[in-house]
């Protein structure tokens, strides 16, 4: 249901959305490409999920990437990343961009932390930046084969930047 309601209100608000994902791997885009009809208002995404692919795909400081105080998990970079999608995408007015640690050997303080970023083009005053830190709920993947724990991390990071998106879509 929450698909339909995004498509409904990027069509309505004549909206064109575009994303950097790097967590989730492309799973929003995969999501919403279940939708048919869903390129009347979806551009597509870029998933930048190594710090070089950020670097060389979207133009990413590498030494705010390496900085210990920001880093790739961290709202500045999220906040960038929507921002040089949707630069690099003419015909998007909206962008959305996700990162983060799923875990497993994930910096114990930020095991389990996403980042979303929104970059809204249709405003009064030019564009302006949202973004919002969460914590997910499902645990952490156990070791390096875990792959059903990450996929749960990964589907619930998708799924709640979905949220993030159709709470701020007009």
């Amino acid at each position: 249901m929450k698909l339909l309601e995004l498509r409904d209100k990027l069509r309505t608000g004549q909206q064109l959305l575009v994303l950097a994902e790097s967590c989730t791997c492309g799973l929003v885009a995969s999501e919403l490409g279940q939708i048919p009809g869903i390129s009347a208002v979806f551009c597509g995404s870029m998933v930048v999920y190594r710090n070089d692919s950020k670097c060389r795909w979207l133009g990413i400081d590498s030494e705010l990437l390496e900085s210990p105080s920001v880093g790739p998990v961290s709202e500045t970079v999220t906040v960038q990343l929507a921002r040089s999608v949707l630069q690099r995408t003419p015909e998007a007015t909206l962008a959305g961009a996700v990162t983060g640690h799923l875990g497993p050997d994930s910096p114990v303080a930020m095991d389990g932390v996403v980042y979303f970023a929104v970059v809204k083009t249709d405003v009064p005053g030019g564009p302006i930046a949202i973004a919002r830190r969460i914590h997910l709920s499902s645990p952490a993947p156990r070791n390096a084969e875990d792959s059903s724990r990450r996929v749960a991390r990964q589907r619930e990071a998708a799924e709640r930047m979905l949220d993030f998106l159709n709470e701020f879509v007009s």
